[in-house]
């Protein structure tokens, strides 16, 4: 329970700390990711012929990485060291990792991503829980606390693209991943500074059970943080070696499987062995709302990798560089975070607040309707083969306030649904589901790099049609079919999958009980 003096605006204290901590983690984490392709294609692999299809291998793959050691940090900070120590060791190997970017050779390069990508997966899981922790059950508060926690997220989302992007191009890629790493840092000492002013009161602390317990003669904690260390390597040599072959691909099925097991296993438990029937159908609720949001990051995540090629290659840029236009997703979402969890709020008050798989279906079908605005720009492109820069601008406008309607709701109902003693590693799970959306993303990015616009079916006729039937004798204009088709097909596709989930919204409502 947050006392009274401990509250700032109505909400938990802890609530600010939080947000300015994961504000300059996101800033350290989406700086690199608006260098990290371009870079590949222009500087690192520049020499390759492939070296497109390669950086979209590498990103995805380090995408997904990102996204799946969550399940090992959450799982790990629930039972044995909890969300402080995991959230403070995360954002160390972070900032090493970025550091590590600033030297171009292949040991630091791919050492690099290891460190974040181990990091990520002790800081990402535990931030997200300890926000949901500040938190009461039924608390009505929660889903705007969350926004306003995503808000913070955009900040730094929005603020690296545009000043590393910057440094990027004009000075050089390494010193933008060096800003990313002083962006780390900063969030480190924020979070410091929340522990040392107990604005978390006794939030995020060690099971007590553990505090004293030793493995080979070194406490829990530490020996946690030499196996995360001895592990970076492993992450790294997984994305060299899916360079050559799909050996990511397999051991993410291999995951899956294992992952899907447990929670099926914890399931039966609930339902079966504990004769708890509401908990064990509450986690059904996540995993269906899980494959949905898949699908949901799957076609968002062309935003780093494709999206921003297309913007380098087909838009009219003015103003800004293509790295920097991942800076416009972000900036939307700091802009509509607060209308979004004031509008959540008021229409809850009035009990007009729609349920949650509602909100799934209309933010999955804006998402599509945003890839068709990309797709639509075939009917504007200019005599030098580039298309307007508005486009970009209306359709992230459309793919944000699908995400709006999906990200933070989805957070706020995994710590709100998981029973309490496995929210982490629920949220784990939660995360998984964006490791299976980044590594999709990467094959269907790499659509884009082949050229799709021979390929006959009903979906391809329709996107054709949408698109006014082009004239792809012009090498320009075939450049932009090769990224328009794929946008238009991701667009029908989601629209459908959207109305899907309208009619199956009744059942995952049942499954959810009196959480909705």
């Amino acid at each position: 329970m947050t006392t009274k003096n401990n509250q700032l605006f109505g909400h938990p204290k802890g609530l600010f700390y939080l947000f300015f901590a994961e504000m300059w983690e996101r800033f350290s984490f989406y700086g690199m990711r608006a260098l990290l392709t371009l870079y590949l294609i222009k500087d690192y692999y520049s020499h390759l012929e492939n070296n497109e299809e390669i950086a979209y291998g590498i990103y995805a793959a380090y995408g997904a990485l990102v996204y799946l050691t969550p399940l090992i940090g959450g799982y790990v900070a629930d039972k044995y060291i909890g969300y402080r120590k995991s959230i403070m060791y995360g954002g160390i190997l972070m900032a090493l990792g970025h550091f590590f970017m600033a030297f171009p050779t292949d040991f630091f390069f791919y050492g690099a991503l290891g460190l974040l990508i181990m990091g990520n997966g002790f800081f990402k899981p535990n931030i997200s829980t300890l926000v949901g922790s500040l938190y009461n059950e039924g608390d009505v508060r929660r889903d705007a606390g969350f926004t306003i926690f995503y808000m913070g997220i955009n900040l730094g989302a929005m603020i690296a693209p545009l000043f590393c992007g910057w440094l990027g191009e004009v000075y050089g890629w390494h010193y933008g991943f060096g800003a990313a790493g002083i962006g780390m840092l900063a969030g480190i000492l924020v979070f410091y500074k929340g522990i040392t002013d107990n604005v978390l009161e006794d939030k995020g602390l060690q099971p007590k059970e553990y505090t004293d317990k030793k493995v080979l003669g070194i406490s829990i904690a530490n020996f946690t943080y030499l196996l995360g260390f001895l592990s970076v390597p492993v992450f790294a040599y997984l994305i060299l070696f899916d360079t050559q072959s799909q050996v990511l691909g397999t051991v993410l099925q291999i995951v899956g499987a294992i992952v899907l097991c447990y929670v099926t296993y914890i399931i039966y438990d609930y339902k079966v062995i504990k004769k708890d029937k509401i908990s064990g159908d509450r986690l059904i609720a996540i995993m269906i709302l899980a494959v949905f949001c898949t699908i949901f990051w799957a076609c968002f995540e062309q935003a780093g990798s494709s999206i921003t090629v297309w913007a380098d290659k087909c838009v009219n840029l003015v103003g800004m560089n293509a790295s920097q236009t991942n800076a416009i997703n972000p900036a939307y979402i700091v802009i509509l975070a607060i209308p979004f969890s004031w509008m959540w709020t008021k229409l809850g008050a009035i009990n007009k607040n729609p349920n949650t798989p509602m909100k799934f279906a209309l933010g999955i079908f804006q998402l599509g309707l945003g890839f068709l605005i990309f797709a639509a720009t075939a009917h504007f492109i200019n005599d030098n083969g580039k298309v307007p820069f508005l486009f970009v601008f209306l359709g992230y406008f459309l793919i944000t306030t699908g995400e709006l309607f999906l990200s933070p709701i989805g957070l706020s109902k995994v710590t709100e649904l998981a029973p309490k003693k496995i929210v982490a590693f629920m949220m784990g799970v939660w995360f998984l589901s964006s490791t299976f959306a980044h590594y999709i993303s990467g094959v269907i990015a790499k659509l884009t790099t082949t050229g799709n616009v021979n390929n006959k079916n009903w979906l391809s006729d329709l996107s054709n049609w949408f698109m006014g039937y082009p004239d792809t004798s012009s090498e320009a204009v075939a450049l932009l079919m090769q990224y328009n088709t794929i946008y238009a097909q991701i667009g029908f596709v989601t629209i459908f999958i959207a109305i899907f989930v309208v009619i199956i919204s009744p059942l995952i409502k049942k499954l959810m009980h009196d959480i909705h």
